[in-house]
């Protein structure tokens, strides 16, 4: 037998069996790519020895676990089973509910493939599985030979986002481009209609879908008038973010017609202020910078919750972003075509590189052919080993701390994964609310509820319908694309003074959250003495903003009902429903 000596404990051999299950697992786990925004990809298999019984994948933020909806679906076949889960559990309930699901459903192991990335939940659950007597078994310290290579690479490839973002404090960069087979991006004209084939657009539209944001030049603006859309009906639409530091850009183009997706404008602090008020009216979204560089832009899409940006832009906007080190991949496609031209641009401006042994070498390389085309993708920095900064097997879990940034009396939440995302109204905790019937409805989350209330009561069969489709919608993120689109495109079509009731739609939906699930109530009464800030950078209604010039209401409606909480039951945390007026 092997041992560990760091833990002096027994390595189990890994079979063929375990790591076809583990693929499987990291296999699931990307299957809501596209579907909505990037988030850590979860997958579960539930399998009795080579026999898979059961399966499930996380679909988006604030959805149910990959481990519930398998063990679900497995019933009592997944007693004495095996679960094989791509990443340690980490859930957003605040209840450890896929910890406790495997533990009550009686599995016998759980195979996990990463240690979660981030640190509030580093650990937890694998500490949580072994104390109620369950083996556990990580890839790479308890599982060990030759067979967990592919699979333990499958893990990390999947998530390779949250894996960057954690490490590097930055989101996942993708320099993408295609060029031809002599190194051009374009004609010596700047023509570029179609460098690439059909095929491997395509595969570029799947790209941007599985991105946060899109990031192109004022060069990449003025040339080529891009959309930078998925071309997908529904699905994830990521953020188009245009840099330019001196805001010299069309008056009109694709990318200022926001019905189509969000855009934001970086640039340079006081650039062409008269510009930056008509793409204000616009819809676009503008934000400026002391020093507008690559790794600034990077920095605040991190504070966005970013975690995966794909960088389509030309030469002088990928030189600096390579030298600044915010690119980790690169995918290239290499069309069978030569153009030829002196100066016809190429795919990456000056490194100041003045001798070959000076290249940088892309690790990782994979080469598939697209079409007629080749697509060569590597990683310019290898994917992040978090292994030397996770915690031993034996150590305790962290408890959930403060924002360090925001001083000790803060506490920040944003996203449903972060430490306090159970605050969120993302959170997947369905809800139970009285219609104008007088019935319950119940709802997958707050932001179902409240999306669809914004057309309560509109006799239109639009209305209506959006209504519809909110509430069938898996996840909060379709629920708030689905709200916001209609608001946007036919504002005459949100319910009357809609403005001033829409804070009181959202306390009587945290309200009833926060009555319906003890375990949350106390979470929020632990929180007594400080200050819950709602972290969003951008929504500076219901989140405090980059540098908290945001109102900050959703932060100040759960201030609101702690301190109800705390006035009605101070030993318990629940609010008492009987002294208060109902829920509607």
């Amino acid at each position: 037998m092997v041992f560990c000596i760091k833990n002096l404990m027994p390595l189990v051999t890994c079979s063929s069996v375990d790591s076809g299950h583990m693929l499987r697992a990291a296999e699931l786990a990307d299957k809501s790519a596209g579907y909505t925004a990037p988030h850590p990809n979860a997958g579960c298999v539930i399998a009795r020895g080579s026999k898979v019984v059961a399966e499930g994948f996380l679909y988006g933020q604030g959805t149910r676990a990959a481990e519930i909806k398998a063990l679900e679906q497995a019933k009592e076949l997944a007693k004495g089973s095996t679960a094989y889960v791509n990443l340690e559990p980490g859930d957003c309930h605040g209840d450890d509910s896929s910890v406790n699901a495997l533990i009550q459903a009686g599995v016998s192991e759980v195979v996990v493939g990463l240690r979660h990335p981030l640190k509030h939940f580093r650990g937890r659950a694998i500490k949580a599985l072994r104390d109620a007597r369950i083996e556990v078994n990580v890839l790479g310290e308890d599982l060990q030979n030759r067979n967990i290579e592919e699979a333990l690479r499958a893990c990390q490839s999947v998530n390779a986002p949250l894996l960057y973002r954690e490490a590097c404090r930055i989101p996942f960069s993708v320099l993408k481009y295609a060029m031809t087979l002599d190194g051009k991006i374009a004609a010596s004209t700047g023509h570029a209609a179609w460098v690439s084939s059909k095929t491997s657009r395509k595969r570029v539209f799947e790209a941007r879908g599985r991105s946060d944001a899109v990031v192109v030049g004022g060069n990449t603006v003025r040339r080529d008038n891009p959309r930078l859309t998925t071309r997908q009906e529904g699905g994830h639409l990521p953020a188009r973010i245009v840099m330019s530091r001196s805001l010299k850009l069309p008056e009109d183009a694709n990318l200022w017609d926001v019905s189509a997706g969000h855009t934001i404008v970086v640039t340079q602090h006081g650039a062409n202020r008269s510009f930056q008020q008509r793409l204000a009216r616009k819809g676009v979204e503008v934000v400026e910078f002391d020093m507008l560089t690559p790794k600034a832009v990077m920095e605040y899409c991190y504070d966005r919750g970013f975690l995966c940006v794909l960088w389509e832009c030309g030469g002088a906007l990928s030189a600096p972003a390579i030298e600044s080190a915010v690119i980790h991949k690169v995918i290239a496609f290499v069309a069978p075509k030569i153009i030829g031209g002196v100066t016809a641009p190429g795919p990456v401006g000056d490194l100041g590189m003045v001798e070959m042994t000076q290249a940088l070498n892309l690790s990782h390389v994979s080469f598939e052919q697209i079409g007629p085309d080749m697509l060569i993708s590597g990683y310019l920095h290898p994917i992040p080993d978090l292994m030397p900064i996770i915690p031993a097997m034996e150590a305790t879990a962290p408890e959930l701390m403060l924002s360090a940034s925001d001083g000790p009396n803060i506490i920040s939440f944003y996203k449903a994964w972060d430490a306090y995302g159970a605050f969120s109204n993302f959170s997947p905790h369905p809800i139970k609310m009285i219609s104008g019937s007088g019935d319950y409805v119940t709802w997958k989350s707050v932001e179902h509820y409240y999306q669809a209330q914004k057309f309560e009561g509109v006799q239109d069969y639009l209305a209506q319908e959006c209504i519809e489709r909110i509430k069938s919608v898996e996840s909060p993120e379709e629920a708030a694309r689905i709200g916001r689109t209609l608001e946007k495109q036919q504002p005459e079509l949100v319910r009357d003074k809609w403005e001033s009731v829409k804070i009181d739609v959202m306390y009587r939906a945290l309200k009833c959250k926060f009555s319906m699930y003890p375990h949350l109530s106390s979470l929020l009464v632990s929180t007594a003495g400080s200050i819950l800030v709602e972290a969003s950078p951008h929504d500076l209604f219901w989140g405090g903003g980059q540098e908290g010039e945001g109102l900050n209401y959703l932060g100040r409606l759960l201030m609101r009902i702690r301190a109800e909480l705390l006035e009605d039951d101070p030993g318990s945390g629940r609010i008492n429903l009987s002294s208060r007026s109902s829920i509607v």
